[in-house]
């Protein structure tokens, strides 16, 4: 009993540990004069790199990237038909399509910029009363015309079997199984990706700006406008 006593707090304290360590990014605002300088209406997404074990993260992620750029008020080029065309012209790994540069970008599809994403992680990892689904990311936005990076930042989501469970060991076992079984019919880090883009997109603080087809673009410039203006010596 006493084994179990101690192996029962070492999950429970891997769990605690598990989510405590999920971020959201900085609380600090952005410096956003360079993407004010060059605010782009376009943005060309390449497939991420993955930093993962999962050989389906790079491709399950591209697919919950377009709507939340759309929602901030940018339009997307369409991120099957932009790799198709890298594929058929002999770049068929997101690391190869990742080293092809802005000029080329410039010339072929006309982008105002390029968002260049990673998945550090992604997937479900499994312990003996718990089951986790974690999916960090980053990315960088990048001008095309002049280089310039125009923002840039990192996100981490995470979800428990157990978040919320209130039925002690047996709920914990039965909850740690059924997200495993659940686990296996379909892939709970894409949902998870669409939640964890709304917050890394859509931060006040460190997220993209509104974009010109978004309706509060006006307003939402002459506020970055005026911050920066009151910056100035």
């Amino acid at each position: 009993m006493k084994i179990l006593h101690v192996r029962v707090l070492g999950a429970l304290a891997l769990m605690v540990f598990g989510l405590s360590g999920c971020e959201t990014g900085p609380a600090t605002q952005f410096d956003y004069d360079k993407y004010l300088d060059h605010m782009p209406g376009s943005i060309l997404v390449l497939p991420p790199l993955d930093e993962s074990p999962e050989v389906d993260a790079s491709y399950s992620y591209l697919s919950t990237v377009t709507r939340p750029l759309a929602e901030q008020g940018y339009y997307v080029f369409p991120v099957a038909m932009v790799d198709a065309m890298m594929r058929e012209n002999g770049l068929p790994t997101p690391t190869e399509m990742h080293q092809v540069s802005l000029q080329k970008i410039d010339e072929v599809f006309g982008a105002d910029a390029v968002l260049y994403m990673t998945v550090k992680k992604w997937g479900t990892s499994y312990q003996v009363f718990d089951s986790s689904t974690t999916v960090a990311i980053e990315g960088r936005l990048v001008d095309v015309k002049s280089g310039e990076v125009l923002w840039h930042g990192a996100h981490t989501a995470s979800h428990s079997s157990n978040d919320g469970n209130q039925n002690g060991l047996a709920g914990m076992l039965v909850g740690a199984l059924v997200n495993q079984i659940a686990t296996s019919a379909s892939d709970p880090s894409r949902p998870l990706a669409m939640q964890a883009n709304s917050a890394f997109f859509g931060d006040v603080n460190h997220g993209l700006l509104l974009g010109r087809y978004h309706p509060e673009h006006a307003k939402d410039r002459e506020a970055h406008l005026a911050a920066r203006a009151k910056k100035m010596p």
